[in-house]
This record gives C-alpha cells, structure tokens and sequence, in this order.
C-alpha cells in the first residue's frame, strides 16, 4: 500500500493550499468545507488542507446514535457542549481545544487515489506525527483511526460529495479526555481514548504539532503545501 511509503514531495508539481485556523466553530468550519468542496469541483480553487481546532462539541457521524451518548443532553445544555449531526462517516465523536483537526478538500479522481487508501493515507499522517514524539501507534481492525494498545489517539470520519473529500481526521494532541467518558467513542463499548500528552507526559505546542502533521501530509501524498492564513468569512 503507498500510503505506508514516502511519494516524492511536489511530484508532477502538486499543490495544496494549507490554511490554519485557531479554535473556530464547529458549524463555522462545516459551512467552509461546503464551500470549499463546491469551488473545488467548479475548479475554482486547488486542493485544501484546513487545521483547526474547535470548542468543545459532539457529533454524531452517519452511523451515529443518541445511545451512544451516557449522559443526558440536559447535562451537555448545562455545560455549553452542543450536540451536532454530520454527515460524515462514523458514529459519536468529540471535539475540543487541544485536539487539531484536519480538514483535507480534494478531488480523489484527480489525485489518483480509492478511498480505501485515501483513509489509509490520513492515518498514516497521524502514526508519523505520533512517532515524532516517540508513540507507537498503530492500526486496529476494531476501528479506522490510530491506537496506542486498546486506546485511541486519533480518529477518522470523511464525507465525499461529487467526488471531492471533506470532514477528515482528529488527532488528541492536549484534549481534555473526561467528555470521551459520556460517550461510547466512535460507538464503540470498552474502549479508552488517549492524547500525545498522556502517552508523553508532557504537555505538547500545538504548533509544533502542526508542523509534522504537514510534514507529513507532504510526504504521504506526495505533494507541497502552500501556506495561507485562515481568513475565510
């Protein structure tokens, strides 16, 4: 599979635009994707990475259900957590400051890639950017995404319309893990959730982070970002 390969950076000159977002809204950077995903397949815009980080939020995926959720929506109310429907794949996830979230808009005919390895791509942007700070994340058969043992690190949910990539990847990097203990995580039973910061012990600069997450999307998909800051209304 390449995705587990190096593809030369910039090969045939590919480019992404990458635009970095602090903690934006939930609903704020959905509404940008469907744009997004609209003017690239007009071919008014190249490929797009956005990073984000977002308040604290839950949605629930395509799969996603309430009886995945252990406490009531009277308690989320009480504390300024929204619940969200997405249609991205998936079931219940959350969202929150020191989680970077990864929004990737491409066209996956032009880009030569299946979904299967498209996923596969993401995942392992998230296991080099893990290896970076010496976790040893892998795989798991259970659930797409990346483990740390029976632990989650970071999670995978993608939505395509009309052939152009959108939702993406979410990697715990400082996230508070308590709100994971309302829910059945990706509606799954029994599992536990973990950041770099817990499996380092050390909390991590996020911009740090965000300098090997695009290291490696450059080299995983073969291709160069070009750097813009968010400014999108």
């Amino acid at each position: 599979m390449r995705s587990e390969q190096d593809i030369s950076a910039g090969q045939g000159g590919k480019t992404w635009t990458c635009e970095d977002y602090p903690v934006i809204g939930y609903r704020e950077a959905w509404d940008l994707q469907l744009r997004l995903v609209e003017a690239r397949k007009a071919g008014q815009v190249k490929d797009t990475l956005l990073l984000v980080e977002h308040p604290p939020v839950f949605t629930l995926g395509r799969r996603g259900g309430r009886e995945n959720l252990s406490v009531s929506e009277e308690f989320l109310q009480e504390r300024g957590i929204p619940l969200m429907h997405a249609e991205r794949g998936g079931d219940i996830t959350f969202h929150g400051p020191g989680q970077l979230v990864g929004y990737p808009i491409i066209d996956l005919h032009a880009a030569g890639l299946g979904v299967t390895e498209y996923v596969g791509r993401l995942e392992e942007v998230m296991i080099r950017t893990a290896a970076h700070w010496g976790v040893d994340a892998g795989r798991n058969s259970l659930n797409r995404g990346i483990w740390v043992g029976n632990s989650k690190l970071g999670s995978i949910g993608i939505a395509i319309r009309r052939g152009i990539t959108f939702h993406g990847f979410a990697l715990n990097v400082n996230i508070c893990l308590e709100p994971f203990t309302w829910i059945n995580p990706c509606g799954l039973q029994g599992i536990g959730m973990t950041s770099l910061e817990l499996e380092t012990s050390r909390k991590l600069p996020m911009d740090e982070v965000r300098g090997q997450v695009k290291n490696n999307i450059e080299a995983v998909f073969g291709i160069e970002l070009f750097p813009i800051q968010g400014k999108r209304s």
